[in-house]
């Protein structure tokens, strides 16, 4: 790797003011780099001057060839992976060169995925596969579709390289954004540490970079955890109208800034089973579609951990008269589990409006009326779960039934369908009693949560073989333009049905990403 007479316009906010958090990285020699895929859509809402040359973009996504203003680094952070606390993770295959600012000068990490081995990468060869990058790239981009907070990809490289897995297969970096990766983890690697003076740190960056809105408050501990709360309250509940199930929320994949990120085992559920797990390494599923609102809890209860001591320092005047150290420490303590206690209220009211978008519910603030909605909603869940219907074409056919288009298409997935008339009428009921929106609102509510097309898994899969096997990328291109228009119905029928029951019996994901 070696720098090159060019900037890219890179910034070094995460490196000047956080540089203990990191390591020098630097990245492998590769024999033969190859641009498989760029999202020039991305790039141009960067103020940054990427190179106009194939052969150039990849060897920058790659790391061979960087720009001067780049600073490599490979950032620190520890977690709890399955409910064990690691205190030492890391990035083990990833290296941020920096910050690219975009149209309004805000800022977002540009890291390489599977650029080779960083001092966290504990014995891994630090490389990545051509397919679970490319599926990363179908998800991730899905996701920003579909209006979910979600780390971008950029580019993908093919590095020439064989990379052992089972089976051995082509080698790849992903060239990825966010708006940070600072994980609860990386609160957790230093807070394990007792090192509370890189804690503060982090806290302020987070505020500055995150939450701005925050800044200035008294105990800026306290409004961050708060803060967070809300983020991931709003992020679980769009997961969950989706159908999404990430697989792998482990504390070292949960991002203070309320972004997705790791898309390596996770997957879209089809047929509505709030048990459905697919990830192959969660045994015990504890990462289940029906677990992800818990589980986010549980991990925002760790990051509270972390925050103890300087909640506790910085109580004011008012709150800590007269209370010794042990007294603060029980004050924060009451003051943190208050705020982790209003994550469930945060995120049923944000899964509620989520859902009565999606299917045409008025909402009334009204004790009774909550009621009837939360109600309805229930006896829609529990339909689908008895009906067995797929969870996007059920909502996709509501759309349509509501429109007025096609009135039929949703009680033919039904094998009861006078169930579904009479839940249907329920909703008129309802709605008529509680007339705050026009029609014409409902509905454009609706086709704007309700999409037509999602990472189908099987498609996915078809995808990736077809670029594993022969390096073909036509079936992940196709794919992905559908995916980057998910409400709008497609031409091909293909991308809008789910995967035959055979597929679906014993379909996994791995952890490849």
């Amino acid at each position: 790797m070696s720098n090159i007479d060019f900037t890219l316009g890179l910034h070094q906010e995460f490196y000047n003011k956080l540089g203990e958090c990191a390591m020098d990285a630097e990245a492998l020699d590769f024999p033969k780099v190859e641009l498989r895929y760029f999202n020039l859509a991305l790039a141009q809402s960067f103020d940054a001057n990427f190179p106009e040359q194939e052969a150039e973009l990849a060897q920058l996504f790659a790391g061979q060839m960087l720009p001067v203003d780049a600073k490599p680094i490979a950032q620190a952070y520890a977690g709890h992976q399955f409910g064990q606390f690691n205190p030492q993770l890391g990035d083990g295959r990833a290296m941020v060169l920096g910050e690219l600012a975009d149209r309004h000068q805000r800022l977002y990490e540009l890291d390489l995925k599977g650029s080779g081995p960083t001092p966290f990468s504990r014995g891994g060869d630090g490389q990545a596969a051509l397919g679970p990058m490319l599926r990363e790239v179908l998800i991730s981009e899905a996701m920003a579709a579909l209006n979910v907070p979600t780390t971008r990809s950029l580019a993908v490289v093919t590095t020439g390289k064989t990379v052992h897995r089972d089976p051995p297969q082509r080698g790849a970096v992903l060239a990825r954004t966010s708006a940070s990766q600072i994980r609860i983890g990386t609160f957790q690697f230093f807070a394990a540490r007792n090192q509370y003076d890189v804690v503060e740190k982090l806290i302020d960056f987070c505020i500055e970079r995150h939450f701005p809105h925050i800044s200035g408050q008294a105990n800026k501990a306290l409004s961050l955890l708060k803060a967070a709360i809300e983020a991931q309250a709003e992020l679980i509940a769009k997961w969950m109208g989706l159908g999404f199930i990430h697989g792998v929320m482990n504390t070292d994949n949960m991002l203070i800034s309320g972004e997705t990120i790791d898309y390596g085992p996770c997957a879209f559920m089809d047929t509505y089973d709030p048990k459905t797990v697919f990830s192959s390494i969660d045994r015990n599923s504890r990462y289940a579609y029906m677990n992800q609102a818990g589980v986010t809890q549980w991990n925002l209860s760790r990051f509270a951990e972390t925050l103890l001591p300087l909640i506790a320092r910085d109580l004011n005047v008012e709150q800590s008269v007269d209370l010794d150290d042990d007294g603060r420490k029980e004050q924060a303590i009451a003051l943190a589990t208050d705020a982790i206690r209003e994550f469930d209220g945060r995120y049923t009211q944000a899964l509620r409006a989520l859902m009565c978008a999606k299917l045409g519910l008025h909402i009334k603030q009204d004790n009774e009326h909550l009621k009837s909605i939360d109600k309805q909603i229930e006896q829609w869940h529990d339909i689908l779960f008895t009906q067995k219907l797929d969870w996007t074409l059920a909502h996709l056919y509501l759309t349509t039934y509501v429109k007025g288009d096609d009135e039929q298409a949703l009680l033919k997935l039904c094998q009861e369908p006078d169930i579904m008339k009479t839940w249907l009428m329920e909703r008129q009921q309802i709605n008529a009693s509680a007339i705050d929106k026009s029609n014409i609102q409902i509905l454009e509510a609706m086709q704007s949560h309700n999409p037509a097309v999602i990472p189908r898994n099987h498609l996915v899969e078809q995808a990736l073989e077809l670029a594993h096997s022969k390096g073909d990328l036509s079936a992940f291109e196709h794919l992905l333009a559908q995916l980057q228009k998910p409400f709008e119905l497609p031409k091909d029928a293909r991308y809008l049905y789910p995967a035959s029951a055979e597929f679906n019996k014993d379909f996994m994901t791995f952890c490849g990403t």
